[in-house]
């Protein structure tokens, strides 16, 4: 399901502990370290997508979450070139995502990346709050960055943690 913009529509996950730290997960025979997020299907809504998305990913269901917060709307970031498929149509350039906010209710032991016969991770941490937008994929960091300030309120309410902002670009490593 591509947009008439090249976007395909998905969701992002930001799980959150009681310690104000976050989920971050390697994915399978990779490198790279991201948080939870995949593709809407065409009759689901965001939410739906959400908690499909979470259990196929981290083997989580929905009692083992409380949703504190979601993105007004749409955040997006382009793919680099590499990655673009010229010969579909329609090109997919991007993702666009609605992001949610979770905290997590559950024990550890909840947590199954091997949740489907395809897992998308292969091992997983808890990170400091802007640890991952300093690290994940340079095309997505944008898009983790402005996910991250929206969500630091509500984190810093539920927490009673104070998170300091990292400058506008060029985030503080953690």
């Amino acid at each position: 399901m591509i947009d008439a913009d090249g976007y395909r529509p998905n969701v992002g996950i930001i799980l959150l502990n009681g310690d104000g730290r976050l989920f971050w997960a390697r994915r399978v025979s990779r490198d790279g370290w991201q948080f939870p997020q995949g593709g809407m299907h065409s009759d689901e809504t965001p939410l739906e997508a959400m908690y499909r998305e979470l259990e196929e990913e981290t083997g989580l269901r929905t009692e083992h979450v409380e949703v504190l917060g979601t993105t007004p709307g749409w955040l997006r970031y382009r793919l680099p070139r590499r990655y673009l498929r010229r010969h579909e149509r329609p090109m997919c350039i991007g993702q666009k995502q609605v992001w949610f906010l979770l905290r997590f209710r559950g024990e550890e032991s909840h947590l199954r990346l091997d949740a489907t016969e395809k897992p998308e991770f292969d091992s997983w941490r808890w990170v400091d709050f802007w640890y991952p937008a300093a690290h994940v994929v340079a095309f997505k960091r944008g898009v983790y960055e402005r996910a991250l300030r929206q969500f630091a309120p509500v984190v810093e309410t539920h927490c009673q943690v104070l998170l300091q902002l990292p400058p506008r670009r060029g985030l503080v490593a953690a």
